[in-house]
């Protein structure tokens, strides 16, 4: 699997999750922004980046399990 196939396959993984979850719940998701958008920036800063840091550690040991490294 080369770099392409790879990043359709997680952007379109990560499209379909997010419509899926919109589709099925849209009135819990429109509150679910309401709360965010009304949360400090520090807490959405500190939050990112644990997003961020959690991406790296899947996306490394994903590459690892194929044995790409």
């Amino acid at each position: 699997m080369n770099l392409t196939t790879i990043t359709l396959i997680a952007i379109g993984g990560a499209l379909l999750i997010e419509g899926a979850v919109w589709a099925v719940f849209p009135a819990q998701m429109r509150e679910m922004y309401r709360q965010m958008l009304s949360m400090p920036d520090r807490v959405l800063h500190m939050s990112g980046l644990a997003s961020v840091a959690f991406g790296m550690v899947l996306l490394v040991f994903g590459v690892k399990l194929a044995g790409v490294l």
